[in-house]
């Protein structure tokens, strides 16, 4: 059984981490580490270096908490933790120094202004602090990154291959800030492949191919046990013939008992050291690690719902591809409805029947559309970010949330817009209650952004959520009822369609706009067959219309959180 709990402190030989024979494997089933041990004391800066698989962000996922091991146990410390992971975890749109205020402000950091300032003189980043994250160099944006993290000085600071992407003066200087944080309390493990990285550590993490442990203990005491006159020549070692790795990990396992072991002799923590300064442009390490007093639950949630909503309107403004979207989907719509209904198709003296019929389905699913538009791209394309959040203590409910109170209010403005372009040039019918017919209108394009961002939670990429669209789109359009009635169809069929949200929309906006009156009361003698084959299709009252739109909404919603707590929180592990 896997236990995963805090340590307490004490003032004497306190560990930060104590990791007990792990094990971890993959969602296919293969083993990734196999039956790890070590103990991190408080004040250490610590390596993980070896193998290029999977296995050095795994064992720094399961020391983080990230991903608890599979068996075994992960005790730790407690207190603040961060976590920078390895590609890009901040926004690209936003400048640089307004990104890191909204997680300071996510963050409840107090004096959030003057932390983000610090953080950005101890970086040398002073000088970006007022451009858009994406146009920074890939090792500015990781710099970036751990910014957002050093703002609540963290006391464990995990890192997966922070100087991936810097040249060696930046890595230099970054491994002093990290050891300067070590100086001050923290304690801090990276990933790397960078030998000069592992040799500025106190100790480092030597893992084997197969998850194997084959060294823990300081970067001299490695180049002794392998045999190296350099930490590059270990990665010889481990790469010899035979199974090297099952025989440096024999090797070690009584050596780790005299040397390294869990259960060592105490050792007295690292003290503060003094406030000393970088080279150059950096000052002394941000005191920004007392955070505001911590806020009720529900308080603490409306404040990040809030901060997030602000954080939305504004990367919405500033986002090109997203401005795209948002009055692109619309106006497209609207311009082929134009084109393809005429005028008077509603007017009782040259009636239209089946055209009537299909305008009122089309000016629903254009709704629908328009909100499936704006909810897919939204979360795929911060799942970085996300993550890195969530771990945080990010709720999962404010974010969804967030999203929703940015972009309903522009769905409603697309749908009020759509009715009155359409009405105002003959496409809809002069007698109808537009108020009623907006509000099913905006209920559709509610639940269908709730579906578009259940799809955008559920994939990786954008272009995932692009080719969801059409797969979404073609079922809407066949079970809605109005190109052939839900009387019409196959018993499967019609079942199927009551989980349908656009039918719902569909029979509520053709009983506002009164199309079983014109339809009855019409000239053409098509008119009262058509509506007799979709039998009781728009007799219902629109209320029971709107309600089943809402628990849509309220289902998709509901769903999307459940699904961004899942994806990123702890994933599961297969059983033993």
């Amino acid at each position: 059984m896997v236990v995963v709990r805090p340590a307490g402190l004490r003032q004497q030989g306190s560990r930060a981490i104590e990791v007990r024979a792990i094990g971890q494997r993959s969602r296919s089933g293969d083993l990734i580490l196999r039956d790890v041990s070590l103990a991190v004391d408080h004040g250490e800066l610590i390596a993980i270096i070896g193998t290029s698989g999977p296995a050095n962000t795994t064992l720094l996922d399961a020391m983080s908490g990230l991903r608890p091991p599979w068996s075994g146990s992960v005790l730790r410390a407690p207190g603040r933790v961060g976590y920078v992971p390895r590609g890009d975890a901040i926004h690209a749109s936003l400048p640089l120094a307004r990104t890191l205020r909204y997680t300071a402000s996510l963050r409840e950091v107090a004096a959030g202004d003057a932390a983000v300032d610090d953080v950005l003189r101890v970086l040398d980043l002073s000088g970006r602090a007022v451009r858009p994250a994406g146009d920074l160099s890939r090792g500015e944006r990781k710099q970036a990154s751990i910014a957002a993290e050093l703002l609540v000085r963290p006391g464990l600071f995990f890192l997966d291959e922070p100087t991936s992407g810097l040249d060696p003066a930046r890595a230099a200087e970054l491994m002093r800030v990290l050891r300067r944080l070590c100086d001050n309390g923290a304690t801090v493990v990276l990933t790397t492949h960078n030998p000069l990285d592992a040799d500025r550590c106190d100790k480092i993490a030597v893992l084997a191919n197969g998850g194997h442990l084959a060294f823990f203990g300081t970067p001299a005491a490695a180049r002794d046990y392998f045999g190296a006159d350099s930490l590059d020549e270990i990665y010889e070692r481990l790469a010899g013939l035979g199974d090297p790795a099952k025989a440096w990990s024999r090797r070690f396992f009584p050596f780790s008992r005299t040397h390294n072991g869990v259960s060592p002799a105490p050792v007295v923590p690292r003290q503060p050291g003094p406030d000393v300064r970088l080279p150059d442009s950096a000052g002394p390490l941000p005191a920004a690690g007392a955070p505001a007093p911590a806020p009720a639950p529900v308080l603490r949630t409306l404040w990040q719902w809030s901060v997030l909503t602000r954080r939305n309107a504004d990367i919405l403004s500033r986002t090109r591809r997203t401005l795209a979207i948002l009055g692109g989907a619309p106006a497209a719509v609207l311009l082929v409805f134009l084109v393809l209904f005429r005028p008077g198709a509603f007017d009782a003296a040259h009636p239209s029947p089946e055209a009537s019929v299909l305008i009122v389905f089309w000016v629903a699913f254009g709704a629908f559309f328009t909100g499936l538009a704006y909810g897919l791209p939204q979360i795929c394309a911060e799942l970085g970010v996300l993550r890195r959040e969530r771990f945080a203590g990010l709720g999962a409910g404010a974010y969804v949330l967030a999203k929703a109170a940015v972009l309903v209010p522009l769905l409603a403005v697309a749908d009020a817009a759509l009715l009155v372009v359409l009405r105002a040039l003959g496409r809809l019918p002069a007698a109808g209650d537009y108020p009623a017919a907006f509000v099913t209108l905006l209920l559709s394009s509610a639940a269908a952004l709730g579906l578009g961002l259940l799809i955008s939670a559920a994939v990786s990429r954008p272009s995932q959520a692009t080719i969801a669209m059409p797969l979404a789109c073609v079922p809407l359009v066949l079970l809605a009822g109005a190109i052939l009635p839900v009387p019409a169809m196959a018993p499967v069929g019609r079942w199927v369609s009551y989980a349908t949200a656009d039918r719902w929309a569909f029979e509520a906006l053709g009983h506002s706009l009164g199309v079983r009156q014109l339809l009855a009361g019409g000239r053409s003698p098509l008119g009262v067959p058509l509506l007799a084959s979709y039998g009781t299709t728009f007799d219902r009252a629109v209320a029971v219309d709107w309600l089943v739109l809402a628990c849509f909404t309220a289902a998709f919603f509901a769903a999307t959180i459940a699904l961004v707590i899942r994806k990123t929180s702890r994933p599961p592990h297969p059983a033993r």
